[in-house]
Order: C-alpha cells, then sequence, then structure tokens
C-alpha cells in the first residue's frame, strides 16, 4: 500500500489530499459554532465518511511522524499502514515513559513527534505514584476546541432556550510544574482554561458562564469555589444549566455550599465580598458581578437552604435549570443516587468522553438515561484500534460492571500475550467488548489507553459505545484511580504495622463509600492471630496508623485529593470476624461464580455483599492524619 503525501501546511485549515476522489470533511473544518445546522451537518458527515476519515487520518500521522525517532526504529521511514501494523507495537505507559521524559529533560520533540510538543499533560492515571505525562502540541488545543463546539449543535438539537441563560459550571484548575526543559506538565483541563482558545472562546451560548474566567483560573480551590458559587447565586434567574466535569466535583460543591450558605447569603446581603477573598482576579470580577446590596435575594436563597431538608436544592436555587451536565459513567455512576436528591428530578447530562490522551467521543442523546449513555468516537480526533475482551475466558476471571451493573459474562483478556491482534474502528461488533487502543497526532502510537468499552449501536456508520471500565481499576473517588497492584502495595506496607503483634491479615477487599461528601475508602481485613483463630482486642491507635500508613502508600493523585482538594475522605479499616472471607466466597457462589475459579474480589459493587461485611464487623478506625503530598515534581533519571 502507497503512502498519501499530505500537505506541510498543518494549521487549523489545512487541507488534505487523499488516494480516494471522494470529497471528505476537512480534519479540522471551520465552521461557525452558533450556526446549528452547519454543525450538525458536520457531524453527519464525519460520521458517514468515518471509514474513510480514519484512513485519512492514520496517513497523515505516519507521513508526518515517519522521521521521528520512534516510528523510524520500526518502520525505517516508511508510513505504509500494513508495515505500521505488522512492526508497531501496541504499548503501555511504561513503554513510553522513556521518550516522554527525554522530552521533558530537553531532548527534541522529533524524538516521537514531528510538531513541536509544547506542554506536557498530567494524567489522572498514574505510574509509580507519579501522574502520566501525555505530550500536546499547540494543534492539539485547536483540536479541542473544535471538539467542544460540536458539543453545541447536539444539546441544542434536544434542549430548546439553551441562548437565553447562562451555565453555571464549577471549573477549576489544578497543580502545573516546569519541567527541566521549560515545558509544562499539568492536567489536561488546566491546560484548556488557561489557553487562550478557553479565554478567547466564541461567545455562543454554550461558552457563557456565571463564573468570570478570573474565579476559575484562581489557584485556591477554596477561593474559587466560593467566589464561583456567590456568582452562581446571584445570577440565579439567568442560570439555564448547571454542572462541573464529574458528579464527584459538583457534590463536592453542594457540600460547600452546604457549609458557607450563611456567609455567601450575607455577601449578597451586604454587597461585599468576604475579606479572605484575597486574590486580586476574585474579587474584583465577583464584585463586578455581585453589584450592590441585595437583601430579597439574599433571604430567598437563606429561606431554601434552611429547610429540613435539602432534597431537590438544585431546582430549588436554580429554577429555571434543564439539567444537570456532569460525567457518570464509569466510576462516576456511584453518585447518581445522591445527584437525583440534591436536583429535584433535572436530567444528569455526560456529553463527552475524553481523557489527557485524547478527546474521543460525543454523547449524540444526551438526555438518555446514565445508563444508556453512550458516544460516538469522532473519527478525525486520533486513529483508533480495539482490543478485543474476551467472554468465558477459562480462569481469567475479572467480571466488568457497566455503570455498576455486573455482567458476569464479560471477563477480561490477559495482559501477559505478547501479541495483539487489533481491530479498526468499523470493524467493532454490536454488544463485544473492547479496549481501546488510541495513535494521535501528538506522538502516541498504538496506545492502550486503559479503558473498557461495549459496543452498543451505530451513528451512520461510526460505532457507538459505552463506557464499562478503566482496566484494572479497583477504587476511585474523584480523579483518583487506585488499581489493584497499588491497593496491594499499600496495604501490604500497612499490615507491617501489626505484624510484630502477631497479626496476621489473611484476606482484604474494599469499596469507594459515597453515602456521604466527600466519600472515601473503606477496606474489610480479616485478622487472626498467629497459630490461633481468635481476635483479641484490637490496638485503637495502631489500627489508625494502619489507615494512614495505606493512604501514604497510595499515589500521589490520591494524596493531592485527600490533602490539598479534600475531595477524599479519611481512610476506613472496617475488622471483620474470623471466616467472613469464606462467607463472602459462598455468597459469590451462590450468586454464579465457580468455585474453582473464584478469587476474592479486590472491590465489592454487590450491596448484599456489602451488607453481609457489614454483619461481621467488630472494629472501625479512620485514617487519623491526612498523608503527606507536594506538587508534582520532576524524577527524570
Amino acid at each position: 500500500m502507497k503512502c498519501c503525501r499530505a500537505t506541510q501546511n498543518f494549521s487549523l485549515n489545512h487541507t488534505f489530499h487523499f488516494c480516494c476522489t471522494k470529497m471528505l470533511p476537512k480534519m479540522l473544518p471551520d465552521y461557525d459554532p452558533n450556526d446549528n445546522q452547519a454543525g450538525m451537518k458536520l457531524l453527519e458527515d464525519l460520521t458517514t465518511n468515518a471509514y474513510e476519515i480514519q484512513q485519512q487520518v492514520l496517513r497523515e500521522i505516519l507521513t508526518r511522524n515517519a522521521q521521528t525517532e520512534y516510528l523510524k526504529g520500526f518502520l525505517n521511514g516508511q508510513c505504509d499502514e500494513d508495515c505500521f501494523k505488522k512492526k508497531v507495537p501496541v504499548v503501555n505507559y511504561e513503554d513510553i515513559k522513556p521518550y516522554i521524559e527525554r522530552i521533558a529533560d530537553g531532548e527534541p520533540s522529533e524524538i516521537i513527534s514531528a510538531q513541536p510538543i509544547t506542554e506536557l499533560l498530567t494524567s489522572s492515571g498514574t505510574s509509580g505514584g507519579q501522574p502520566k505525562m501525555m505530550p500536546s502540541s499547540a494543534e492539539d488545543l485547536n483540536r479541542k476546541t473544535f471538539f467542544y463546539n460540536m458539543l453545541v449543535p447536539v444539546m441544542n438539537k434536544y434542549v430548546e432556550g439553551l441562548d437565553k441563560g447562562k451555565g453555571m459550571y464549577l471549573l477549576f484548575i489544578k497543580p502545573e510544574i516546569s519541567t527541566p526543559s521549560g515545558l509544562m506538565a499539568r492536567p489536561v483541563l488546566t491546560s484548556y482554561y488557561k489557553s487562550s482558545n478557553f479565554r478567547n472562546r466564541p461567545f455562543n451560548q454554550y461558552n457563557i458562564y456565571t463564573s468570570p474566567d478570573e474565579t476559575i483560573l484562581c489557584p485556591d480551590s477554596k477561593q474559587s469555589m466560593y467566589c464561583q458559587l456567590l456568582c452562581g447565586l446571584v445570577q440565579r434567574d439567568d442560570v439555564l444549566r448547571v454542572g462541573a466535569v464529574f458528579a464527584s466535583a459538583f457534590l463536592r460543591a453542594i457540600k460547600f455550599l452546604e457549609d458557607y450558605w450563611k456567609e455567601l447569603c450575607s455577601n449578597i446581603r451586604t454587597g461585599h465580598v468576604s475579606d479572605w477573598i484575597t486574590d486580586p482576579g476574585c474579587r474584583s470580577s465577583v464584585s463586578l458581578v455581585l453589584g450592590g446590596r441585595n437583601s430579597e435575594l439574599a433571604d430567598l436563597i437563606e429561606e431554601q437552604c434552611s429547610g429540613k431538608s435539602w432534597e431537590g436544592i438544585i431546582k430549588n436555587l436554580w429554577p429555571k435549570t434543564k439539567f444537570i451536565e456532569v460525567i457518570v459513567t464509569g466510576s462516576m455512576a456511584q453518585y447518581i443516587p445522591t445527584l437525583d436528591f440534591y436536583s429535584g428530578g433535572l436530567p444528569l447530562v455526560s456529553t463527552m468522553y475524553a481523557s489527557s490522551e485524547c478527546y474521543f467521543g460525543i454523547n449524540f442523546k444526551p438526555l438518555s438515561k446514565p445508563s444508556d449513555v453512550s458516544y460516538t468516537l469522532l473519527p478525525n480526533m486520533a486513529y483508533f484500534e480495539f482490543l478485543l475482551v474476551e467472554k468465558n475466558n477459562g480462569e481469567l476471571t475479572q467480571k466488568v460492571h457497566c455503570n455498576g451493573v455486573s455482567d458476569k459474562n464479560c471477563i477480561q483478556a490477559s495482559d501477559e500475550n505478547e501479541e495483539f491482534q487489533t481491530l479498526d474502528l468499523m470493524e467493532v461488533k454490536l454488544g463485544q467488548y473492547y479496549e481501546l487502543v488510541v495513535t494521535t497526532f501528538t506522538g502516541l502510537y498504538r496506545y492502550r489507553v486503559g479503558d473498557i468499552l461495549m459496543v452498543t449501536g451505530f451513528h451512520n456508520k461510526a460505532p457507538q459505545f459505552r463506557f464499562v471500565q478503566r482496566r484494572n481499576v479497583v477504587l476511585s473517588i474523584d480523579t483518583d484511580k487506585t488499581n489493584e497492584e497499588d491497593l496491594l502495595k499499600a496495604v501490604t506496607q500497612a499490615k507491617c504495622l501489626i505484624e510484630p503483634l502477631g497479626f496476621l491479615l489473611t484476606e482484604y477487599t474494599g469499596y469507594a463509600d459515597t453515602s456521604s461528601i466527600p466519600g472515601h475508602y473503606v477496606l474489610f481485613w480479616e485478622l487472626k492471630m498467629k497459630g490461633s483463630n481468635d481476635l483479641p482486642e484490637l490496638d485503637a491507635e495502631k489500627m489508625e496508623q494502619c489507615c494512614s500508613k495505606v493512604e501514604e502508600n497510595l499515589d500521589s493523585v490520591y494524596r493531592r485529593c485527600r490533602k490539598k482538594d479534600k475531595s477524599i475522605g479519611a481512610l476506613e479499616i472496617r475488622v471483620v470476624k474470623h471466616g467472613t472471607f469464606d462467607a463472602l466466597m459462598d455468597f459469590c457462589v451462590s450468586e454464579g461464580s465457580s468455585v474453582n475459579q473464584y478469587k476474592t474480589p479486590r472491590c465489592i459493587k454487590s450491596e448484599e455483599a456489602r451488607k453481609l461485611l457489614d454483619s461481621k464487623v467488630v472494629g472501625k478506625f479512620f485514617s487519623r492524619k491526612t498523608p503527606f503530598w507536594e506538587p508534582f515534581r520532576m524524577e527524570i533519571n
């Protein structure tokens, strides 16, 4: 197969020459974000020509980057698709980490990308306790802007009148650092909010927020939260939609409002921002929004917030709100009942599927129930491949949970296979499970994202996917993603504190408890004395130290959420009676698990199983201190 050569104009408006005569949309086509009809037509064109656009994307990526050190090592300068799939390996982060670290340390971008790498995006997934770093370029910001603009016509198709008001979206930035090369390493949303693309965004109805940019960009999360809520309350009559990126962040805002509503009402009543708001940008911008005194509004908000129950508080405080926009798929599904309680029956809308590596897909039916949410991958965002997740694969028993509902027939394929047979976007089949593999414009080649997806249907010729879970992630409250290996390491360190006392940890499991805000990790430990099944009186101080030791050995994202963001509560260990995990196995077998293949699940998702474990608890202990955390430091060898 011969390559097609791209033109050398790689700006936002670049064109591309094809091997076929069919005219396809530009990779990042120009269109007016306020023109909903043009936006929907563009989405129809992209999904109708999904196969051709995917081929176009791969050709362009290979043509651009054929001479990079990484690709040249496998392809020797070729840009043939067949060679690419035969010779370029499917990789995990550890495989590409040395290349990215070399760029962070000052070597040229040409190691992996013909385009200059302008920043490194820190993923919430971790490696060795530190965030993963993903390469990004200036063009990548344009790609994200295009993606965000595509959300507008879809929402306008299903919800009328959004141009008549504002969105109260609670958006925040996270810590960032400068690498030895001078490149910034920061979370993907921090990158976008700080970019000129965000600050100079076209002010269509979906870009008009109650929060001034200065409050979003405030580095102090407490001041940022307070000021954004204050602005949202003052402009309550203009608010047509509320939300945050993740459900956990939105609920954290509700908890913050519970703690600070009296002070917020005082600010509205006096027309004066609290003195502890010291950030200059926040003070000046919020003072303008606040205007002057407004006793009537303060009394109204006070009346709503001082009631016995906060059920339906969102609808009561912002009566014109049409929906809540938050991600409620994957691990965020655990927050749906709490959101329903506060929302007053408002629809929960998950609009998009994205990550630090790449922005992937859009929900073409945003008002669908959270359990039915599917995303259509936009074929011009990256080149997509898929690894089949096998069913009923012998002893490889790892249940996949679709939005919290267990699918007993879905078993993840082994990671031990050295060769991976991938499928293209157009080769996936309805009802099958796959792990996503992505090749980006910015230097990731055949990279395993770690997300498990299920094909739910097709929009034109583009498949639609339901997000099922992160590969091997067992616990998650906010942006933390604790996998089975990291949990084992942390528990192993903690049990060393009690082993000198004669205790043995025979089994453990856990779950993410989101019944309160903030949520927290709960671990069930079954302990015994050496040479005996009797469990003597537990030393509360020593068990609390075990809780803290687990937290100290979890990754930096968990520790940041716990210490700085305060979005995760103190870790809890519940000690259970001897024989509890035998009873858990009996329960799982009664639910259909095989005795021969049974392995203790490291995360309990069944409510019945949790109740069984809780009925056996003999002691509950919490961490008494927050774990050590400091902003991400470069550790490049």
